[in-house]
């Protein structure tokens, strides 16, 4: 009997998984909705402050899993930007700049409105600049979307990360400065960590295409060596202390304009990508603790409304200038809604690095889980008004999804 409880303990995750799974094929069959939202509720409810199934994520390899699924996520965003557009349209990125600092000052000042300290609300205003690459890029994989509302999300969606890390680590470093009063150690965990995260990042964006290149062989299909690399690059940022998400996008930009033809390869990173989103949103619901959810509901939801018209009124007021319609404008926007895993990993970073002030975000866990269900169905919607994820597509399994 001593040992049956270990035994027990060692299957939850698996378990958990499986369940996840199934009730992500069944609810998407049955309503039509993203998959992801499925598997969120389940990790949630089996999560140890509601029923009891799943361990606390306190290290050990699943965080670190749910760290290489994102990073996989954020290698396909990155190699799905095209600077030369940004450049030749400028447009998109001013109205991604005016968006996220519109809703860093929405945030702001909501936050303080309803009795939040000072730092608390800055943490929360910096948080809810970002969009989850997760989410946006899963769900467009999954409705197989294309078009101008898709291109500009995922730009968008990849500067507003960049934005979100930076604007996170200066409130980080602003907390370790004022609680230590050492600002040596305040610039190391913001610009300089941030710095070498792109550097190595980079680094892998060069070195990966030029080892393809050697190996002499380009029409190879070359899923297994982007996955090992993003692996590889995961490893290397936790060991370092560095960002992953940060790394992991440069990879991706930088391997892009090496131009390997990524087109080869399998989108998602076929099975492999498909088994560790069900990881990463189960292990990002299973952090949220039902008493912190309900505690900042109605924080979280001001929060969310704030977001959703920030984001698309500053997407929507460029719409003209960067060469697409009102309508389009707006619907970016609102597509830009997705916020629950982006948080939860970055969260959980600050949480190993000793920044305990995370504990005092109540309502990021409501934020949290109503984004992880409703995040999705917003973009998918937003994708289907936009004509360019139809209907039929929410039926496509995710499997026959490869990139032409």
């Amino acid at each position: 009997m001593p040992d049956l409880l270990p035994f027990l303990t060692s299957l939850a995750w698996p378990f958990a998984l499986a369940i996840a799974w199934i009730a992500g094929e069944f609810g998407q069959r049955w309503t039509g909705l993203p998959r992801i939202s499925f598997y969120g509720l389940v990790g949630f409810a089996l999560a140890g402050p509601q029923l009891g199934v799943l361990p606390l994520p306190d290290g050990g390899a699943v965080p670190m899993l749910a760290d290489v699924a994102f990073g996989l996520i954020l290698f396909e965003l990155g190699y799905r930007i095209n600077l030369r557009w940004l450049k030749s349209n400028p447009w998109i990125g001013v109205s991604g700049l005016v968006e996220s600092l519109t809703t860093f000052i929405a945030v702001y000042l909501i936050a303080l409105a309803f009795g939040t300290p000072q730092l608390t609300a800055l943490m929360l205003a910096s948080l809810s600049m970002a969009t989850s690459p997760a989410t946006v890029v899963r769900v467009i994989n999954e409705q197989r979307s294309s078009g101008q509302v898709t291109e500009r999300v995922l730009h968008l969606t990849a500067q507003n990360c960049v934005l979100a890390v930076f604007a996170f680590n200066v409130v980080v470093a602003f907390w370790i400065f004022r609680t230590f009063e050492d600002l040596g150690d305040a610039i190391w965990n913001s610009l300089v960590l941030l710095a070498v995260s792109l550097l190595t990042g980079a680094v892998f964006g060069l070195a990966v295409p030029a080892l393809l290149r050697a190996i002499g062989n380009p029409r190879q299909d070359p899923t297994v060596a982007f996955a090992l690399a993003v692996i590889l690059l995961v490893a290397i940022s936790y060991a370092g202390g560095l960002s992953p998400v940060v790394s992991t996008l440069a990879f991706g930009l930088v391997a892009r304009h090496r131009r390997v033809a990524f087109s080869q390869a399998q989108r998602g990173f076929g099975a492999l990508g498909e088994l560790l989103t069900v990881l990463l949103f189960v292990f990002a619901a299973s952090t949220l603790d039902w008493e912190k959810v309900a505690a900042g509901s109605l924080l979280a939801v001001v929060i969310v409304l704030a977001r959703l018209v920030t984001k698309t009124a500053g997407v929507a007021a460029f719409a003209h200038l960067s060469g697409i319609s009102w309508r389009k404008g707006a619907l970016s926007g609102v597509a830009l809604a997705p916020l629950s895993v982006f948080v939860i990993l970055l969260l959980e970073h600050a949480r190993l690095a000793g920044v305990h002030l995370v504990e005092q975000l109540q309502s990021v866990a409501a934020v949290t889980m109503m984004l992880e269900v409703f995040g999705p169905i917003i973009i998918q919607r937003a994708l289907m008004w936009a004509r360019e994820a139809p209907e039929t597509n929410a039926q496509t399994r995710p499997e026959t999804n490869h990139a032409a």
